[in-house]
């Protein structure tokens, strides 16, 4: 599994050779340095570290500093490890966009916008008083009964409730590489991706 780091630029869309408008998702993946390769032998397992973004080096620990500095690179803002490299990678190799074609699928992993504190009919898709079910009748929007009793005289875990949404991880399945631009370390892919613009992706092959 080759991957690579990369932060959401923003969407477009691109018509293809029959004349179909396609809505994609424009990544800025890349360059990231190997930052360090994990072995079996002393780690006890195999994986690649990608490091990405330009990070200052007053905000960085000591500890990344000699990091970072072993690698022979300046210090980044991101750390991602993939397993099962496709290529061999050593200490201070450069990643890029090249390692994608046209017509390769791959999986992107980002954090979802986070929309706060919200309610049961925005966070869950409740239908509110015109579609009362739970013994409402006078509160537009509130969730209504929560089903428990003098047993088990508790709300059950899981509940669907108002609450914290979105600001997860997330990650979309074989979407598709539409473009790729090398020389502006530019992923086209279609459809859409989760997080907001400049957001951090992790893109895997």
């Amino acid at each position: 599994m080759s991957g690579i780091i990369g932060k959401k630029v923003g969407m477009t869309s691109i018509f293809d050779e029959s004349g179909k408008n396609i809505p994609c998702t424009v990544i800025e993946a890349g360059p990231c340095v190997v930052t360090q390769v994990r072995s079996v032998e002393t780690d006890g397992y195999a994986a690649v570290q990608l490091a990405y973004g330009d990070k200052k080096e007053k905000n960085t620990t000591a500890p990344l500093k000699g990091h970072f500095q072993k690698a022979g690179t300046a210090p980044k803002s991101k750390l991602v490890e993939f397993k099962t490299f496709e290529d061999e990678k050593s200490l201070g190799d450069t990643v890029t966009v090249e390692i994608f074609a046209e017509g390769d699928f791959v999986d992107v992993v980002g954090t979802s916008k986070g929309k706060g504190f919200q309610g049961v009919v925005k966070r869950h898709g409740f239908g509110g008083v015109g579609m009362q079910t739970h013994g409402q009748h006078n509160r537009l929007r509130a969730p209504g009964s929560l089903g428990a009793s003098s047993w088990p005289s508790r709300v059950f875990k899981g509940m669907r409730m108002a609450g914290q949404m979105g600001n997860v991880r997330v990650k979309v399945q074989n979407l598709e590489v539409v473009k790729v631009y090398p020389e502006h370390n530019l992923l086209v892919v279609k459809g859409s991706i989760p997080g907001a613009k400049g957001s951090f992706v992790i893109v895997d092959k």
